[in-house]
């Protein structure tokens, strides 16, 4: 099994068929018993064309609202799903069970119809998201319903299939570099679901110069109709930082 580990050496690139899999990504989540996710992702030169996110501790009712709660204590029954999308082809969700592969059905990102409504994720640890900066977004939206703090690549899944409205990862130094495989499965599937997803700038997720997301900072993903609403915003406020 280590040599088999160890197999996992690739440095990314612009070049070549790589899988990235994060296989506890949101380990705090876990040990909480709280969110978190198995992560795959199939990148062809340096594009994502395949996304797979497993998240235990998440509703299976796509429709079930996302709760102050949910990444503290989520491992009650009725729980655990499989997001997946395939380039092109749209995101779907299905029930994660023990008897075989569920019948997948197609999700899609909520409209956001008035920005007072919405809601927002972020992580749970202060170290991976500047979450004072988030609270100024927040209130410069209009957004009055508090953020949901969540672990892992669960805030994509949850916001592709509507039940959360915004993901905001704001980056708390100059010098992070985010990990491909944090963010690759949940980027496509959001994407698929009818989201986009772009760095504070508003540039697309570069997955083609290596292990990380080298010429991105931060994260930002949001319904496309509204995104540049949020990006304008995040762009205020962290000018005026």
């Amino acid at each position: 099994m280590l040599e088999i580990i160890d197999q996992g050496n690739s440095k990314g690139g612009a070049k070549g068929r790589i899988w990235t899999i994060d296989p506890i990504d949101g380990t705090k989540g876990f040990l909480r018993g709280g969110q978190y996710a198995v992560c795959l992702g199939l990148m062809v030169d340096g594009d994502v064309k395949v996304g797979v996110l497993g998240c235990p501790n998440l509703p299976v009712d796509d429709a079930a609202p996302l709760t102050a709660d949910i990444g503290t204590n989520a491992t009650d029954e009725g729980r655990g799903v499989i997001f997946s999308a395939v380039q092109g082809q749209g995101a779907t969700s299905r029930p994660l069970g023990t008897a075989g592969l569920a019948e997948g059905k197609s999700i899609a990102m909520k409209p956001i119809t008035e920005m007072s409504n919405a809601s927002f994720c972020e992580s749970v640890e202060a170290g991976h998201s500047d979450q004072g900066v988030a609270g100024q977004i927040a209130q410069k939206l209009g957004i009055t319903k508090p953020s949901v703090r969540m672990d892992s690549q669960a805030k994509y899944g949850s916001i592709a299939r509507g039940a959360g409205d915004i993901y905001l990862r704001l980056p708390t130094s100059k010098s992070y570099q985010e990990k491909i495989w944090d963010h690759a499965a949940g980027d496509l599937i959001v994407r698929e679901a009818g989201g986009q997803v772009t760095d504070v700038s508003g540039n697309r997720l570069d997955f083609s110069v290596g292990r990380t997301l080298a010429e991105n900072k931060g994260v930002i993903a949001a319904p496309a109709a509204v995104h540049d609403q949020v990006i304008k915003v995040v762009q205020e406020v962290l000018g005026q930082q």
